[in-house]
């Protein structure tokens, strides 16, 4: 009997196994395990990061492809991979663009080390390491017998090469606006600049930033017509690219705002501009640059609501009587959009230290001048009435 049942449960468990590989490239001999180390193959390319899984182990635990995404964000389509069933085994293919490595919570940190430069000489190089995982969304229940699969990765490029010439990566967001002839979708996006004029994009050296550098920030509507404007809820900034991380720096929000910032426009036209001054954040003591990512929590407001929407500061008036005069359907949804990483250092400049100890030297020099000016001319005079006495003492008295 023994002997009998041991083949039976090999049958019914390759039966099984090709219930679930049905459709896709898979051996059943060599896939039905779990996943591990050697299932995923990370190219980190010239313009975008490609991970590779294989499927087979995937569908032996329970799970399918739509179960993976990036950085759990399991709810936005864009973080999700697709399947190729052209090679084997079937593989789901995932792409990151190094232009937009926030969109799905990758994490950037900037570290430096010791290479060769451009030109071939050993120097300290400074380089962004790209880093995340795909992981599987656990059900909604207090026990799982599926086990919970973690893929993790990371690629290593120079800093200089990831931020492109100093060109920085921004986000977009679409978001859906209804009014009385429908529903219509405007796309929001934040961009950074050097000056008030907000015609020159940010531009960041390979040194980083200066701390206390001014940068202004606008956010622009798309696809709208006259009735509606934007209105800047929050703008916060993280030190990576997720906006849900748990180390954050407000802006502005509500009537709070940081004495380094500058609301210059927000719910009067389709667009809205402020400017802060950069910083770094202080879980980077320990490294000489820091990354810092800038989000705005935004909305659409109609022209003659956004008054009505905006906070009530410095006033006994409470905002949410207001609110209830507001007509439903006068703003639309919140959407969150992202630009960075801005890149700032905290060591001072070789070149401020060299103009200090010059200009203290010319002092030094002024002074020291003047001391031995004087001593020259104090040594002559009396030399000159030294030698006038001798004549006077030398010289005879006349006969009576």
């Amino acid at each position: 009997m023994e002997w009998m049942c041991v083949p039976l449960v090999l049958f019914c468990g390759i039966h099984l196994a090709f219930t679930q590989f049905s459709g896709f490239n898979c051996d059943p001999s060599h896939h039905s395990r779990f996943p591990g180390e050697r299932d995923i193959s990370v190219y980190c390319g010239v313009q975008t990061i490609t991970l590779k899984i294989n499927l087979c182990p995937v569908l032996y635990s329970g799970y399918n492809d739509a179960d993976l995404a990036l950085n759990s964000r399991h709810e936005d389509a864009q973080c999700r991979g697709f399947i190729n069933n052209n090679t084997f085994p079937t593989a789901v293919l995932f792409s990151i663009s190094l232009s937009t490595l926030e969109a799905c919570g990758n994490t950037l940190e900037v570290s430096t080390s010791q290479g060769f430069n451009a030109y071939g000489n050993i120097s300290m190089v400074r380089m962004g390491n790209i880093s995340g995982y795909i992981d599987t969304l656990d059900p909604p229940t207090v026990i799982s017998y599926l086990p919970g699969l973690v893929y993790k990765f990371s690629c290593s490029y120079p800093l200089e090469y990831l931020l492109n010439s100093s060109q920085l990566a921004a986000s977009s967001a679409a978001i859906s606006v209804k009014d009385n002839n429908g529903t219509f979708l405007s796309t929001l996006s934040l961009v950074l600049y050097n000056d008030s004029t907000f015609s020159q994009q940010l531009s960041i050296p390979m040194s980083g930033l200066s701390l206390k550098t001014r940068v202004f920030a606008a956010v622009r509507a798309t696809n709208l017509d006259r009735r509606w404007n934007v209105l800047m809820d929050h703008c916060y900034t993280t030190p990576s690219g997720n906006p849900n991380d748990g180390i954050r720096y407000d802006l502005f929000f509500g009537c709070y705002k940081d004495p380094q910032t500058t609301v210059f426009e927000t719910g009067k036209s389709q667009t809205g501009r402020f400017a802060f001054e950069v910083f770094r954040f202080v879980k980077h003591k320990n490294q000489k640059m820091s990354t810092v990512f800038l989000h705005c929590i935004t909305k659409l407001c109609r022209v003659d609501d956004c008054a009505m929407l905006m906070p009530i500061c410095g006033k006994r008036r409470r905002r949410d009587t207001v609110e209830e005069h507001v007509v439903s359907g006068s703003s639309s949804g919140d959407a969150v959009i992202t630009a960075g990483p801005i890149i700032t250092r905290s060591d001072e400049s070789p070149t401020n230290n060299s103009q200090l100890v010059s200009g203290s030297s010319q002092h030094l020099n002024a002074v020291t001048s003047a001391l031995i000016s004087g001593v020259a001319v104090l040594g002559v005079t009396s030399l000159g009435l030294f030698i006038l006495s001798l004549r006077l003492l030398r010289k005879p008295s006349p006969s009576v």
